[in-house]
């Protein structure tokens, strides 16, 4: 018989033994919560890059209105991902071929075990669930939902790089809420979720979002462009394309430097490891390392600058923008290429680039950021290439393996039924309703001073807009007229 001593020490023991245990599985909750949330908070780093790259990339009448429209981007589309978006990434899998949108109506008493399994993930994202709220017994939900706010905020601001100097700002924002938070996360539904019928019937994969967020973005752009038109003064009566330069191309260099560092955590982010997971994995539960990401993201970088600045000749905006384009080439399967393909592939994606935004603009499409190259070209070429480059991976023993036909089928769905077409139509709609273009008289003397009544470098006014200014107190200073006549 086990003295009374003896018996405290063994309830001692077992007590501490369970904190021991409780205190492990709190430890791997709070890791995978910091993941995300420092991953999330490091993405902020990728619009810090857009707001200086397209302010940069404006003229100088245009650049505050550039740069206030990349913020309102984080508003609108984070206040509507919060309202709207995130339900439809966890209601959308099963639709329209496995199943039903999973909402209020659905019948889960008689549903499919599938669509059942969903039901704790739908409950969770509508805006009045506790799961998003101050909730110590889900330390999860909350911090997957900052991480896909901030991957609809980044597809959302692809956008707007292609539509400065001439778009209205609330029809752009109209714009920003459909793609940030409505057709890209359709598309993450179908082709980007354990769940997605896209890869459970198709096997479709796409890890770094190549057609997902790229590929829907820069094919939305191109929609919108087609309706926007270009900036007066961008083609000759020939139609022949004039160089409208950045005001500040130095800055929009460093920006693109600072999206480089933001997509390092936006590929960290697409990486899952839970607190039970004992390897990370993919969103497709295919087994993986943060290594390979910094190896295939810093690889595909350097490739992708090489292989533009020897197509562009050395150019210094395309050669940069090779870096983003390299990656985007690489990222629909850098979690399991060779560090050889992703140097092959990022290079040719990258020296095809220039010569996709010399071909887009010799059909009168102004796109002032090379969005279409770089996105939509990148997203396109990163999606297939998946489908030759990594054909015949296994995806766990219920998914189809990686395939030639899934992805074509995802990349069709991702750029044209989820890009192009809602871009297009959404636009034209804007346009024949006066909500698309500012007026000839705003774009002419720009957008700062249209809408914001200001400019962004008063101490270095241009010749145009002093001669204006002399012009309109003409009548007040004496030789007033006479400096507008010689300054004109």
């Amino acid at each position: 018989m086990p003295t009374e001593a003896q018996q405290l020490l063994d309830t001692l023991v077992e007590s501490k033994f369970a904190e021991s245990i409780e205190g492990l599985k709190f430890l791997g909750t709070f890791v995978s919560e910091s993941f995300y949330y420092w991953a999330s908070v490091f993405m902020l780093i990728i619009h810090v890059g857009f707001l200086a790259y397209e302010g940069g990339a404006s003229r100088t009448k245009n650049v505050l209105a550039t740069m206030l429209k990349n913020l309102l981007t984080l508003a609108s589309v984070g206040l509507a991902f919060f309202f709207f978006g995130w339900w439809i990434y966890n209601a959308f899998p099963l639709f329209p071929v496995t199943g039903p949108i999973l909402g209020p109506w659905t019948d889960f008493e008689n549903a499919s075990d599938n669509v059942k399994g969903l039901k704790a993930l739908v409950e969770a994202s509508y805006p009045w669930s506790e799961a998003l709220g101050p909730n110590t017994a889900d330390n999860l939900t909350g911090v997957f939902w900052f991480a896909f706010s901030l991957f609809a905020m980044t597809t959302a601001s692809i956008l707007s790089g292609a539509l400065i100097e001439r778009v209205k700002i609330g029809g752009y924002l109209i714009l920003s809420v459909i793609l940030g938070s409505i057709t890209w996360v359709i598309a993450a539904a179908w082709g980007w979720s354990a769940s997605g019928w896209l890869l459970t019937n198709f096997g479709y994969h796409d890890f770094g979002c190549a057609g997902v967020v790229h590929g829907v973005a820069g094919f939305f752009a191109l929609g919108v462009l087609l309706n926007l038109g270009p900036r007066i003064g961008k083609f000759d009566e020939n139609g022949k394309p004039r160089a409208i330069l950045p005001h500040n191309l130095p800055l929009t260099m460093v920006g693109l430097m600072l999206i480089f560092v933001g997509f390092y955590a936006f590929l960290a982010a697409c990486v899952i490891f839970l607190p039970s997971y004992k390897v990370e994995t993919t969103i497709y539960n295919t087994p993986m390392t943060l290594a390979s990401i910094g190896v295939s993201t810093t690889l595909s970088l350097a490739a992708g600058l090489v292989g533009a600045y020897i197509s562009s000749k050395a150019e210094p905006f395309m050669t940069i923008s090779g870096g983003l384009t390299g990656i985007i080439c690489a990222a629909g399967a850098m979690d399991v290429y060779h560090p050889a393909i992703v140097i092959i592939l990022a290079f040719i994606g990258s020296f095809l680039m220039p010569k996709v935004i010399y071909w887009v603009e010799s059909l009168g499409i102004d796109d002032p950021v090379g969005a279409l190259g770089v996105h939509a070209w990148g997203g396109l070429f990163g999606s297939v290439v998946t489908g030759i480059a990594a054909a015949g991976y296994p995806q766990g023993e219920t998914y189809p393996a990686i395939n030639l036909g899934g992805q074509l089928l995802g990349a069709f769905l991702c750029t044209i039924v989820l890009g192009f077409i809602p871009g297009y139509v959404c636009s034209l709609i804007l346009k024949q309703l006066g909500l698309l273009r500012v007026s000839r008289e705003e774009e002419m003397a720009g957008l700062d001073l249209s809408d914001l009544g200001m400019i962004g470098y008063p101490e270095y006014a241009t010749v145009s807009f002093v001669a204006e200014q002399a012009k309109q107190s003409s009548g007040e200073m004496s030789g007033s007229g006479n400096l507008a006549t010689e300054l004109e």
